[in-house]
């Protein structure tokens, strides 16, 4: 997006337009495109239904906050979920974070969520457009948004702002000034654009702001929180700060570096603290969060691994964010219990676990274990993984819906669903994976309805 096309969605001229474009029954079909050009220029009218369709991409990630906000392609894209935004900001809170300086804010939805935390915000974006677009974003919260008085802000009139601030320029150069001018106790924070010229990259060297001035800010005396993509290479994770992958919903959405130095930071995990209120940015350590329950899982770097062996009665697949911190051993704890009633009734002993081959995420017991890290499974039988074994297992139970899971296998799942040719009442979970005995098929069904507990 350009700053003209920008200054137009930002102008009085420019809500006019999109709460008209909000109102069309179909604002993808050429019938909307004409009845917008019929009110408004075609630029204007053009963005104004894109953004329509921004939002409602965004929505998912931000619910119904979306519709209030402006958006780019890139910004929707990045964004991070509305509950990650808030468990982050917390944290923030809870380690005596006062401001945050927001470097590559893009849109402002984690600024939104600094600001909702009670935290003052600096965001810095270099692109004029969505600076712009971000300082709209801010001003939808209730603390505002205002200009700094001092580098030129997002377009326009300079006033005090303390509480938001957007400033339109280049973040490396402007945080050491940013840093020194800050006010509280500091934190920089930074969602490096994982976008070039060419599309969505992996590639550590494409990452902006670059990965030197990313390691600089964590070796700072200043507290840093850094947002990177969860597949991010773990041999470049720096070895002295916190890495925490975090999913929602089962989902992994990202791998966060923290550096908090000084007393701010809580003193030390509380394994009794409910959705892992204890320390999360123990330097070194390795974990993971799950969110929405806030459980945190670490990883035990000395411990040797599991055991293998063949399937047990009850198979375990850690929740990704688990398995990528290297926290599974966690799932053998057995952690205190809170019955309906609210009694809280003491974990057992560490329960007997084990891997169903080397290097395979799949963990087994004989006895069920409670666990939020991972998605619990009972072994019904296991069977011929070869296809018309598997076809005529499917025939012969009637199986209409075929859940198929796997890991270290090259099947695809949705190929193989089709050669199997499910039909029937009956539904299912084979699972496929690498065994003792090589390949196996596993029937297996969840197992629901435990226990809640606050494993931290």
């Amino acid at each position: 997006m350009d700053l003209h096309t920008a200054q137009l969605l930002t102008s009085p001229e420019g809500e006019r337009a999109l709460t008209l474009a909000t109102g069309l029954p179909d604002p993808d079909s050429l019938g909307a495109g004409e009845r917008m050009r019929r009110e408004f220029a075609p630029e204007l009218a053009a963005a104004a239904l894109s953004q329509v369709g921004l939002r409602r991409r965004a929505r998912a990630k931000l619910g119904p906050r979306a519709d209030l906000l402006l958006w780019t392609s890139d910004g929707v894209e990045q964004a991070t979920r509305a509950s990650v935004s808030a468990w982050r900001a917390r944290r923030l809170v809870s380690a005596g974070i006062t401001t945050v300086l927001d470097i590559g804010c893009g849109a402002g939805a984690d600024a939104l969520a600094f600001l909702d935390a009670g935290l003052s915000v600096t965001g810095v974006e270099i692109d004029p457009a969505t600076a712009l677009l971000a300082r709209h974003n801010l001003s939808t919260a209730d603390a505002g948004a205002d200009d700094p008085p001092g580098p030129a802000a997002a377009g326009g009139p300079r006033r005090p702002g303390p509480r938001a601030v957007v400033i339109a320029g280049d973040g490396v150069e402007l945080a050491p000034g940013l840093i020194r001018g800050a006010t509280g106790r500091v934190c920089v924070y930074l969602d490096p654009a994982r976008r070039t010229a060419r599309g969505r990259s992996w590639r550590v060297e494409d990452l902006s702001p670059g990965w030197p001035f990313v390691e600089a800010q964590l070796q700072a005396d200043h507290a840093t929180c850094v947002k990177l993509g969860p597949g991010f290479p773990r041999e470049l994770l720096p070895d002295d700060v916190a890495a925490i992958w975090v999913s929602d919903h089962g989902d992994l959405v990202e791998c966060g570096l923290w550096h908090l130095p000084g007393d701010g930071a809580p003193d030390a995990p509380d394994p009794d603290a409910p959705g892992g209120t204890g320390r999360i940015a123990v330097p070194a350590s390795r974990s993971a969060v799950l969110l929405p329950s806030g459980v945190q899982a670490w990883a035990d770097p000395g411990a040797p691994d599991f055991e293998v062996r063949a399937p047990g009665r009850y198979l375990y697949e850690p929740d990704p964010a688990v398995s990528r911190a290297g926290a599974s051993r966690a799932l053998a704890i057995q952690p205190p219990v809170t019955g309906s009633s609210g009694t809280r009734q003491p974990g057992g002993a560490p329960a007997h676990v084990w891997r169903l081959a080397p290097g395979v995420g799949y963990l087994s017991s004989d006895e069920p274990i409670v666990t939020p890290l991972a998605t619990t499974f009972e072994v019904l039988e296991v069977i011929d993984h070869h296809m018309p074994a598997l076809r005529a297992w499917v025939k012969a139970h009637r199986i209409g819906t075929l859940e198929i899971k796997k890991r270290a296998v090259e099947i695809d799942p949705a190929a193989l669903r089709k050669k199997l040719r499910p039909k029937g009442p009956n539904v299912a979970t084979l699972l496929l994976t690498p065994t003792t005995n090589g390949l196996s098929a596993l029937v297996v069904q969840r197992l629901r309805d435990t226990p809640r507990n606050t494993l931290s």
